[in-house]
């Protein structure tokens, strides 16, 4: 989750291939995001992995893209959100980027200096 692929849709989509009801998916996602984004992004910040304009960015547009979704998704039958929203965007979305070889810098910048921090902890 921490490099962008997010949870949301590969929990639903195993929620319903188990046979669940799917309103367990939010709360199962969201629990795992809350206890790992935390510790996770105290790394990132630590070691400055990220572009904290971006950050700010994403953040405040995320401010209005969640109310904007909560009157959207009240209105959207269950159907259509499973079947086009969450099940065709993510796999559109991961087959897209099967082709791409080329890391994003701030993931290429993250696995070198995880692989430093493991040749510190081999050392001793």
């Amino acid at each position: 989750m921490t490099i962008g692929i997010g949870l949301y849709a590969p929990c639903i989509a195993l929620i319903y291939a188990m046979g669940m009801n799917p309103l367990a998916a939010f709360p199962i996602m969201m629990g795992s995001c809350a206890l790992l984004q935390p510790w996770a992004g105290i790394k990132f910040v630590k070691e400055k992995a990220y572009h904290p304009k971006a950050a700010f960015a994403l953040t405040a547009a995320g401010i209005f893209a969640v109310l904007l979704a909560a009157y959207v998704m009240k209105s959207l039958p269950l159907t259509i959100l499973k079947w086009v929203v969450v099940i065709l965007y993510a796999a559109v979305m991961m087959f897209r980027s099967i082709g791409k070889e080329k890391a994003a810098p701030a993931v290429r910048r993250t696995a070198f200096i995880m692989k430093g921090r493991e040749r510190e902890l081999k050392r001793h």
